[in-house]
């Protein structure tokens, strides 16, 4: 990173203290120290990070991230309980499990944001929820090419018919990951997140995690976003279709939220700087995550569980659909 001349003269001269009253030379206080009110001493800068101890909103994003990491795996053993009557297995149910499963990793991946930034962690965070809320939102826009092709798979001369198969789904999500993939390792081949510390604000010493390569950053938000606004699109064409096990309103208003979320959060990202900025990222992840499972399964599993008679009855007339699994 290349530093203004000009910046770097105002940082010496703050940092600068004076040796005695009748004195006309200073003395540069050292990096990790900043002069008192008085300019007659160093004394050490506060860190400045996200931390336990100090921020109550920390305590705050990780009861919301336990609690929805909770009700995902309520989720999962209602599915698991009712895997076989219709409105589970619509759509596949196993891209479900895929989908929840990498939305939970994904709602615990904020306890990587929040502590003192070290290398590791500097490196884990951006790389593990971007290639697992990736993962789940491959697994959406699988969804979502599913019902797209089912619907038109529906008369017996159709061509969509040799589109209909276990594997396409499977192999939507499969690709669609391993580009996401291909950058986590690229990026971290040649220019990995790493522990920075910002010397650039009077008193403190931000402790931050600098990216690297901002732009396989943006790449990973960038991918996200364009597998996001293919499944909103997909989904709201088909919206009107018949929903009995058609979960596209559900994908629709999902895709929405999740959208919706990042467009938001991506400018107070970058006005930001460092527990500030970290701050709104979590808020990002915790709110697309929970507007994911909100809008896509809290409907359904109230149907599974307030609606047992409505279920039985789908289920003694409805007949398995080309899409189910």
């Amino acid at each position: 990173m290349i530093l203004d001349p000009q910046l770097i003269s105002l940082r010496i001269r703050r940092s600068e203290i004076r040796c005695g009253s009748d004195s006309e030379n200073c003395q540069r206080c050292p990096d990790h120290e900043w002069p008192n009110e008085g300019k007659t001493k160093c004394v050490v800068r506060d860190d400045e990070f996200l931390s336990y101890e100090t921020d109550v909103v920390t305590l705050v994003f990780s009861i919301i991230s336990i609690l929805l990491s909770l009700i995902t795996l309520c989720i999962i053993g209602i599915y698991t309980l009712f895997r076989n009557i219709p409105i589970v297995r619509a759509n596949n149910r196993n891209l479900s499990f895929i989908l929840l499963i990498s939305l939970m990793f994904s709602l615990l991946c904020v306890f990587l944001f929040i502590g003192r930034p070290v290398d590791i962690t500097c490196m884990l965070r951006q790389i593990f929820y971007g290639v697992f809320f990736t993962v789940a939102v491959s697994s959406v826009l699988a969804k979502t090419i599913i019902v797209c092709i089912a619907f038109k798979a529906t008369r017996p001369d159709s061509p969509w018919r040799k589109c209909v198969g276990v594997k396409l789904p499977y192999t939507v999500v499969l690709v669609c990951s391993s580009i996401q993939i291909l950058n986590a390792v690229i990026w971290l081949s040649l220019s990995p997140p790493y522990q920075e510390y910002n010397l650039d604000y009077p008193g403190k010493i931000i402790i931050q995690c600098n990216e690297g390569s901002v732009l396989a950053f943006y790449l990973m938000l960038g991918y996200m976003g364009f597998l996001a606004a293919v499944s909103f699109v997909l989904a709201f064409l088909v919206r009107t279709l018949p929903d009995i096990y058609n979960e596209a309103k559900y994908i629709t208003f999902s895709m929405l939220v999740f959208c919706s979320v990042w467009i938001c959060a991506i400018p107070a990202y970058l006005s930001s700087t460092g527990k500030h900025m970290v701050t709104v990222e979590i808020f990002a992840i915790l709110a697309s995550g929970g507007g994911i499972l909100g809008c896509m399964f809290l409907p359904k599993c109230y149907n599974i569980l307030m609606e047992p008679e409505k279920k039985s009855k789908a289920q003694g007339k409805q007949k398995i659909l080309p899409y189910e699994n």
